[in-house]
């Protein structure tokens, strides 16, 4: 089959490798019809995410289940399905508490630390060997462990555009939003106007907040979140600029909700660089900082943008003296998945509207590249094998 292979940092290309096969009795073999590049997937590419071996990569997945084992009892040949991006057992400790992101059978280098290159939590598809070795979505098939547990049935009315973004971005979107206890009426500033970020906004409009703010340093894409999520936005100059602008806007509060869609892959000058270098940092949380101090006294800041290392300097006395709640990790897509779906299926909410290129997925590479390099107002790009 054809796949979009990661070789090394900055080298993905579209290569003829082995099909899947069944290993386990709880594995389907889904040929893929829609899949998607993220911007976690740019951290391997970037070396932000050390991943030694070619893999085929790819967590935003969807298509059709060509075969079964035999312990998939809810799947059949033909079926339409949307795969969630952590791969979990459901029916280990941290599955049963809805917590299928520390899933302890999926990944073979699980382990109760979740140290730097050791001990990680649930395995993710494509997405290095520290989380599982689980070849990725960006292909014509993929196999999909623990099938009885993770797919969801697509309703036969729904296209693929519409439900694919189910598979992780939407799910985590709603995850930073939910980690933000929004009840009504919330001022809720999101760093970040790319998919997640899109998404987070959204998610809050329909919890209930009152203001939704996204942040970002291209304008095209807080563009983007006006038209997509009716956010308002602040194209970000400074930190001293973006925290004057947000305290301006809450009686010198504070939001109420800040969320770090960004992660360690912000934008950097060369002192900042210099800097992670000498403390042998992976990119900077500048954004984490910066929402800390954005944030009311008694607020929330809700992580889904990825950070993979420790950092030097984390603000923990503004942390304590302020009251913060702090909160992120993967999101539990199982865990949403069924009411995300339901909320699609019944209009209340639109995924679609924030895709900008679709590609074959013969042109992956190039896909890959104008997103990292943020070209053609790129914002999402949809492959098809």
């Amino acid at each position: 089959m054809k796949a979009l292979v990661f070789h090394k940092i900055n080298d993905v290309r579209v290569d003829t490798v082995d099909d899947p096969s069944i290993e386990d009795s709880r594995d389907a073999i889904i040929r893929v019809t829609s899949t998607a590049i993220c911007g976690s997937d740019l951290h391997i590419l970037d070396g932000f995410v050390p991943q030694m071996n070619n893999m085929v990569l790819g967590h935003e997945f969807m298509g059709i289940v060509e075969e079964v084992g035999s312990g998939v009892g809810n799947l059949k040949k033909g079926d339409r399905v949307v795969v969630p991006f952590p791969i979990a057992c459901g029916s280990c400790f941290f599955c049963t508490h809805k917590w299928p992101t520390q899933c302890e059978n999926s990944n073979k280098n699980y382990g109760p630390d979740g140290g730097l290159m050791t001990e990680k939590g649930a395995a993710l598809f494509g997405y290095t060997d520290l989380y599982g070795g689980i070849q990725g979505g960006q292909a014509e098939y993929v196999r999909v462990p623990y099938a009885d547990f993770g797919p969801r049935i697509v309703p036969d009315e729904l296209t693929d555009e519409q439900v694919l973004f189910l598979t992780d971005i939407f799910p985590t979107g709603w995850a930073a939003a939910d980690w933000g206890r929004i009840k009504g009426g919330e001022t809720v500033a999101i760093f970040g106007a790319g998919p997640v970020g899109i998404m987070a906004a959204k998610s809050a409009w329909i919890m209930g907040a009152g203001r939704v703010v996204n942040i970002d340093v291209q304008q095209y894409r807080l563009e983007m979140a006006k038209k997509a999520a009716n956010s308002e936005t602040i194209l970000w100059e400074s930190e001293d600029q973006v925290v004057e602008i947000i305290r301006g806007m809450t009686e010198g509060r504070g939001a109420d909700v800040c969320i770090d869609a960004v992660g360690m892959e912000a934008d950097r000058s060369l002192l900042e660089k210099a800097k992670a270098v000498i403390n042998f940092e992976k990119g900077t949380t500048k954004v984490l900082e910066t929402c800390m101090r954005a944030v009311r006294r008694a607020g929330v800041v809700s992580v889904v943008g990825v950070y993979g290392a420790p950092y030097d300097n984390f603000p923990l006395g503004r942390w304590f003296d302020k009251g913060i709640t702090l909160m992120g990790t993967q999101a539990p897509v199982q865990i949403y998945i069924d009411h995300l779906m339901n909320l699609v299926q019944t209009g209340q909410v639109t995924l679609n509207d924030i895709i900008t290129h679709t590609l074959p997925l013969s042109e992956a590479p190039h896909g890959y590249d104008i997103f990292k390099k943020k070209e053609d107002n790129c914002v999402k790009v949809v492959l098809k094998p």
